[in-house]
């Protein structure tokens, strides 16, 4: 498969096309600038099909109009499968971080994975629903898989199930932390603490009313 990212400065959001020799295309997500995906595309000298989006937020939907008006393409934005031309694209549910997150297996080689699944971390919002969408969908995908993420860089889903720290303790190869921390002036135990793609750091916290959270390490008082 022909992979060409493009990231935001700012947002480090990332848009791809991912297309097969001599076939197809498909763009994922548009929050980045799309002049080097349109280069790409003129150059292996594939034809834009679709355009996947992972989710509506506006870091990764930003260019989603001038794509779909440029090659007259149908946004994709719900679970199906599609086949174009020996180019297969499952859509799958993966809410958490947002209700409408999809994460899409292209080829049965490549999943786009939106915000919900990053090198060493995983996305904020519904701990819960977080959870179920990498353990119980993507990380039911072979550990081949090449993964690209919604933000910075790609990994596969076997060095996640191996070294992301969120999945380590959610399979039980690590336990829970025990740190005490202060989160927006609320007590709190550090479940987990990982790197994340902005640099910052993510946590997984506990507060001591026995609700849970996926915040950004900079909200996390330490020591």
């Amino acid at each position: 498969m022909l992979v060409e990212k493009s990231m935001h400065p700012e947002w480090l959001s990332n848009a791809f096309v991912v297309a097969a020799d001599g076939g197809p295309a498909v763009f994922v997500d548009s929050g980045a600038d799309v002049a080097p995906l349109i280069e790409a595309v003129e150059r292996w000298g594939t034809t834009p099909v679709a355009l996947l989006r992972t989710h509506s937020h506006h870091d990764h939907v930003v260019n989603e109009d001038e794509l779909a008006r440029r090659y007259s393409i149908p946004v994709l934005a719900e679970p199906g499968e599609w086949k174009w031309d020996g180019l297969q694209v499952r859509g799958l549910a993966t809410p958490g971080h947002s209700d409408d997150g999809l994460s899409f297996v292209i080829a049965e080689e490549i999943v786009a994975t939106g915000d919900t699944l990053f090198r060493d971390a995983v996305g904020g919002g519904d701990v819960a629903a977080v959870r179920r969408s990498v353990m119980e969908v993507l990380l039911e995908l072979p550990d081949a898989t090449r993964v690209l993420p919604g933000h910075t860089d790609e990994t596969t889903i076997g060095r996640e199930r191996r070294e992301n720290p969120f999945v380590r303790v959610w399979r039980g190869a690590e336990d829970e932390g025990t740190e005490r921390v202060r989160v927006g002036g609320r007590d709190a135990t550090l479940l987990v603490w990982s790197p994340d793609y902005d640099g910052n750091g993510k946590a997984w916290v506990r507060y001591d009313d026995g609700s849970e959270a996926t915040v950004g390490g900079s909200r996390v008082e330490r020591g």
